[in-house]
């Protein structure tokens, strides 16, 4: 391993894995990675691959046939992941939250009937919460589920679902009437479950089409159209008497995403100053490689060290899960702090490569364009800068 975003404490098990995840990366998705995107191109092999090693499985316990690991193991896996590649760390992300749910919220038939076709990745799991007028708040979502005898009716329109055509099993959070004094009691999860593909995969439910997007090729990004989508109470997450829990149900698995995200933002991180500090002592300039000009010196110095900060602050939210204490104003901080300087180290990168780094043929081009997606995934840095201050308010409140 480099000496940049070393964890330490981790097991034999765990080192084990992370290394057998930086080889594939290494072989399997960096040599691949440019065509795929430039070709927006789903990553058949590379998702076969990630199969055979179990990665979907990573967090699922044991008895359902995952690996059982904890949340660390998959942030760390992740951050690999996207050094390679982030589309493909988005093929698992949102799959592992529907995992994380189910597993934490479930009911015994919904553990059961969906973990262990997940585990293998033969059934995977997308997320929805969005909606195209409410973005970051979640309170003015307008889908709605209406009871009709021993079931509900769903009719709305989300938006933003990374793996929606894709996954067989959609997360969906809607507005349900549950007579609950706040908003947030009126709403209920809904674990959707539709065949792989686009167009009416269910009735009631369709997948227009995947959105074309600047960077973050690759993996698709869709609507979901709800229009008379009927589902039985066993439908709701963890059962009919969860109706109303949703929103709470939701807010831990973001905490989860934010934690991810950050990954994500380390992961891209330590692959732009690899490619940084490679070029830059290969580009020589007034007669001697530009890395012993100190103005790129400095901007090496300071990309290595936004890196250990950051991957500092995303171990930490995740080590504060796995021990059960709330985090999310650790989440908040780690997400936060990775994607900003994620976005600036991406840039210094780009800088150091000069003319090359706007050449197609350069990693960097490619990094240039998926950084800004981190800074408004799972909650833009405003809405982590309001969760944070929140909490710290309330921890500090004056007396």
């Amino acid at each position: 391993m480099a000496r940049l975003a070393r964890t330490p404490g981790l097991s034999d098990v765990q080192t084990a894995i992370l290394e057998t995840v930086r080889e594939f990366a290494d072989k399997e998705i960096i040599p691949r990675a440019q065509r795929l995107e430039h070709d927006d191109e789903y990553p058949e092999v590379i998702l076969a691959g990630m199969k055979e090693m179990g990665l979907f499985g990573l967090t699922i316990p044991e008895e359902y046939g995952g690996l059982g690991e904890s949340l660390l193991t998959y942030a760390l896996v992740v951050e690999e992941l996207s050094r390679g590649w982030m589309s493909v760390s988005g093929i698992v992300n949102t799959h592992f939250i529907v995992a994380y749910l189910v597993s934490q919220h479930g009911s015994a038939e919904q553990k059961q009937r969906l973990l262990p076709k997940m585990a293998t990745g033969d059934v995977r799991g997308a997320f929805s919460m969005s909606e195209p007028n409410c973005g970051s708040d979640v309170s003015a979502i307008t889908s709605k589920a209406v009871r009709d005898g021993d079931s509900y009716v769903l009719n709305g329109q989300k938006m933003w679902l990374t793996n929606g055509a894709y996954s067989s099993v959609v997360a969906t959070l809607v507005k349900t009437d549950q007579g609950a004094d706040t908003v947030y009691g009126n709403m209920t999860t809904f674990l959707l479950e539709k065949d792989p593909g686009f167009g009416e995969t269910a009735p009631g439910l369709t997948i227009p089409g995947k959105i074309d997007k600047m960077g973050y090729k690759g993996v698709e990004t869709t609507e979901m159209i709800l229009d008379g989508h009927r589902v039985p109470d066993s439908a709701i997450l963890g059962g009919a008497g969860q109706a109303g829990r949703g929103f709470y149900q939701m807010m831990d698995g973001i905490e989860v995403g934010r934690v991810n995200v950050a990954a994500r933002a380390c992961g891209i991180s330590i692959r732009a100053f690899e490619l940084a500090v490679a070029y830059a002592q290969q580009r020589a300039t007034f007669g001697k490689p530009i890395a012993q000009h100190q103005a790129v010196a400095f901007k090496l110095a300071e990309m290595g060290t936004k890196i250990e900060a950051a991957h500092a602050l995303m171990v930490n939210a995740a080590r504060l899960k796995d021990s059960g204490q709330r985090n999310d104003v650790e989440a908040g901080m780690a997400k936060l702090l990775a994607s900003e300087y994620c976005h600036e180290i991406v840039t210094e990168s780009f800088r150091i490569h000069g003319g090359y780094g706007y050449s197609k043929e350069y990693e960097i081009e490619r990094l240039m364009r998926e950084a800004p997606f981190l800074l408004i995934g799972e909650g833009t840095s405003e809405i982590q800068k309001t969760i944070i201050s929140r909490g710290l308010l309330k921890e500090y409140r004056a007396r």
